[in-house]
């Protein structure tokens, strides 16, 4: 009979820790929805401004458009803001259900909410969500690194609609005001 020594249970402990991670990170992986190689979905609705549900490929996805940021409209830790229901609106009005789109990812494919993080275009006519919605003042930008495809494109747009008060800028004086603090910011 082999006899264990000190020395030897630490090197076994960390080896069958590190087949356990192993078996349950390619269970996952494959229990995780494959996505199309295409990119290819339609949109089934609208969560809020940078947040829809697409169907890729038979399975319905919740995507968070990345590098934007609209104000909240229903936060648990949040009163609604500014402009947080023309953001919602407007995201209806450019991606209603049914409506086919090209999602793109970048580094990182998923936050922490598992929501599918993209840059999304309308294949009818190439628009790109992610930067209409900034350029025409429903959304700031939001950069969170690795995730940096639109960086600047975003930024310019946005610059734009500063320059030009559009939406949210004029409205409310930029991203994340309280509804209470604005008149008339979130009315129509």
């Amino acid at each position: 009979m082999r006899k264990w020594s000190c020395r030897r249970q630490p090197d076994l402990i960390v080896r069958t820790t590190l087949l356990l991670l192993s078996l349950l990170w390619s269970t996952a992986a494959c229990a995780a929805p494959q996505l199309p190689d295409d990119g290819l979905g339609t949109v089934v609705g609208v969560v809020d401004g940078d947040t829809v549900v697409i169907d890729l490929d038979g399975s319905s996805e919740s995507v968070r458009l990345l590098g934007i940021d609209t104000p909240e409209t229903v936060h648990p830790d949040r009163p609604p803001e500014c402009f947080g229901k023309q953001a919602s609106i407007r995201m209806a009005q450019l991606l209603p259900a049914g409506t086919a789109v090209l999602v793109t990812r970048d580094v990182e494919a998923r936050d922490r909410y598992d929501r599918l993080l993209a840059y999304v275009a309308r294949v009818g006519d190439g628009l790109v969500v992610n930067r209409a919605m900034v350029e025409e003042g429903f959304a700031a930008t939001l950069h969170i690194d690795p995730n940096d495809g639109m960086r600047h494109e975003l930024a310019a747009a946005e610059a734009r609609a500063r320059a030009d008060r559009r939406g949210l800028w004029a409205a409310c004086g930029g991203p994340h005001e309280p509804l209470s603090a604005t008149v008339g910011g979130d009315s129509g």
